[in-house]
């Protein structure tokens, strides 16, 4: 969020800016109904200029007062309804990328889990269209890419075992990807403690891929976003660059359904 006062100092509409920012402190207060003084501090308004802002979002059903307070109102909740119902995480994803200055002109692709596979959905090609990596619609072992490691990662250690207990589950796996469960598990561990995965050449010799699973929402199903580094070792910095790359559009892209 920004400054208190900073937004009403540099907007066309100081009054409306206000109102954004008294509905973003009740937000951030929302234990308890906050008196009129302590909002007016708060915003860093007037005390005058705060009660004639709270009467008209009351009128509009945006705050409501009660037990010498304010709180957010009910119509906030339809707002939100409408607003999620047109979310449109893959629309979100072109732009979260085209907006990015570590991204916009790399291979960046969204992936959904299906079963022991990863499933490409979305694929956002910064530069000439490359083909060592999956096109949408091509289905990859989940063990053996970053996508499908990301993806993974929220499950535990039981969940992932009863998902690998068929027989010939890696089968499918290119000789350089991962042997077993258990060498699985390991990877695992690694993307929670990292934050993001990443494979050397997991499915093509010449591509590096970092990736990180977009924070759980109410839709389904859960994607992964990941980046594919062709042609190129990325050293520590540079995963850790891309790696917070990946990890910002993934929360962008996820449905905000509820406030933490």
């Amino acid at each position: 969020m920004q400054e208190l006062g900073e937004l009403a100092d540099r907007s066309p509409a100081p009054s409306v800016s206000r109102a954004i920012e008294l509905l973003e402190y009740l937000a951030d207060n929302s234990t308890a109904p906050v008196g009129l003084t302590e909002l007016a501090r708060g915003i860093g308004a007037a005390r005058s200029s705060t009660r004639n802002i709270c009467g008209a979002l009351e009128l509009g059903g945006l705050i409501q007062h009660r037990d010498g307070g304010y709180q957010l109102g009910r119509r906030l909740v339809e707002f939100g309804g409408a607003y999620l119902s047109s979310f449109d995480q893959l629309g979100e994803f072109y732009r979260a990328c085209a907006e990015s200055s570590d991204l916009a002109r790399e291979l960046v692709q969204v992936a959904i889990l299906d079963g022991t596979d990863v499933l490409y959905v979305a694929r956002h090609e910064g530069r000439a269209p490359l083909h060592l990596s999956a096109r949408i619609g091509d289905r990859f072992p989940a063990a053996s890419t970053a996508v499908g490691n990301a993806l993974l990662s929220p499950l535990s250690d039981g969940e992932v075992r009863l998902r690998y207990a068929g027989a010939g589950a890696f089968e499918a796996s290119p000789a350089r990807g991962t042997r077993n469960v258990e060498e699985l598990i390991v990877q695992l561990g690694a993307v929670r403690d990292r934050g993001f995965a990443v494979d050397y050449g997991g499915m093509h010799p010449a591509v590096t891929g970092v990736a990180a699973v977009v924070p759980e929402t109410v839709s389904a199903p859960r994607f992964a976003v990941g980046v594919s580094l062709i042609a190129r070792r990325p050293d520590e910095f540079d995963l850790a660059r891309y790696g917070k790359a990946v990890r910002i559009v993934a929360a962008q892209i996820a449905v905000p359904a509820r406030r933490a």
